[in-house]
């Protein structure tokens, strides 16, 4: 039988996550980095049954007198801008990132002020500038790759798979792959079947790489400023629809845990686990759930791989039902592996099965009206969360 070991975050936003998997010691500490902790097994006898991540310090929330108001775009700027004033080792590629400014305007200025060598334009050639990002990683540099959409990533599969997630593996811990990949993702307003993909599906089974969605203009930069200081490969998810959002976030200096999840509303009568562009329509339904005498607790997800089930673990001891918000597809989509790590981790506290609300499994309309078919909608979400509630379910 495989050896459960305990595996320290390797990222250096000091998170003091601690990742419990099924292999062999001297394939999980190469595997991610990091050195094995004698002192992780204190840890864990507070934390919930199972539970693979502790829970690490947060940020302090902003008033609303101090800080600024930023756009998720803006925000994802300032910290990759932020990231290369403090590390000249920070460098971003990828098509039109330049004199440009990316086709989101993520990389807006950043060619004038760090130089054409450290925002590199590249051809259209997904494979290729990807494969040199991840080759640059291994050489010393600390590179963010943009995804014009992260759909044409698809292209680059074999470099993110084969190379950026098993390279620090398979060279016995020679190479560390600190590469950033990123890019806007999701169902957009008619962008077609092709220009609709969630990646994370299809990239959540590959060994060694760490996935994050970011949801507001706080976490989005917070977790860009995470994940480029992370030694690991990190992909970070970005919802093409979720660019223009505002929020006020701190002047000041932070960094966010790559591995940890958000408390977005507490509440008592049912655990709703989301991210990404669903967390908008979660917290839409909410607002008639609790007109309507319930009290839902809502939770971010935020990581995507490793999930935080030291979070998620607590909610539902409390809540004792769960119910999973995606836009990823039903099959293999990330709803359908968290539910198998709830069932394995947490089955005893709960009241019933867990359920998820997904995509529909077809290629996406460019129809509005079929597209908004495929995608889950707040008033599903209401209608489940009661049938769960009042035992329909």
């Amino acid at each position: 039988m495989a050896q459960k070991v305990l595996v320290p975050c390797s990222s250096s936003s000091s998170c003091g996550k601690v990742q419990f998997s099924p292999s062999r010691v001297h394939t999980q500490a190469i595997a991610f980095g990091g050195e094995l902790s004698q002192s992780s097994s204190r840890k864990n006898k507070s934390l919930a049954l199972k539970a693979v991540a502790a829970k690490g310090e947060t940020s302090a929330p902003v008033t609303a007198k101090s800080g600024h108001e930023i756009l998720l775009f803006d925000a994802l700027r300032e910290g990759l801008e932020e990231e290369m004033a403090r590390d000249p080792t920070v460098c971003v590629m990828g098509e039109d990132v330049g004199h440009y400014g990316g086709s989101y305007k993520v990389t807006k200025g950043l060619a004038e002020k760090f130089g054409d060598l450290r925002v590199l334009d590249t051809p259209i050639c997904e494979n290729s500038f990807t494969g040199m990002g991840i080759g640059a990683a291994m050489t010393g540099l600390r590179t963010v790759v943009e995804g014009m959409n992260m759909g044409f990533l698809l292209l680059a599969y074999n470099q993110i798979s084969n190379n950026a997630g098993m390279l620090h593996y398979t060279s016995g811990g020679q190479f560390k792959i600190p590469v950033v990949i990123r890019g806007p993702g999701g169902v957009g307003k008619q962008l077609g079947a092709e220009h609709s993909q969630r990646l994370e599906s299809y990239f959540q089974s590959v060994p060694g790489l760490q996935m994050v969605a970011c949801s507001t203009p706080y976490n989005a930069k917070g977790l860009m400023k995470a994940a480029i200081r992370s030694d690991n490969p990190v992909i970070l998810y970005e919802h093409v629809l979720l660019y223009n959002l505002k929020e006020r976030i701190p002047d000041e200096e932070y960094v966010l845990c790559l591995e940890e999840a958000e408390l977005v509303r507490p509440g008592k009568d049912i655990t709703i686990l989301t991210y990404s562009r669903m967390r908008h329509f979660v917290l839409q339904a909410a607002k008639t759930l609790v007109e309507r005498g319930y009290d839902p607790e809502i939770i971010d997800i935020r990581s995507l791989k490793p999930f935080d089930l030291f979070t998620i673990g607590n909610s539902i001891k409390k809540t004792h039902k769960v119910l999973i918000v995606e836009e990823c597809m039903r099959t293999g989509g990330i709803g359908a592996s968290l539910r198998a790590a709830i069932v394995d981790n947490f089955w005893d506290f709960l009241d019933g099965r867990p359920e998820c609300l997904s995509s529909q499994d077809v290629p996406t309309p460019y129809a509005a009206t079929l597209e908004d078919a495929t995608v889950v909608q707040p008033a599903q979400i209401i209608v489940k969360v009661e049938q769960m509630l009042q035992g329909l379910i």
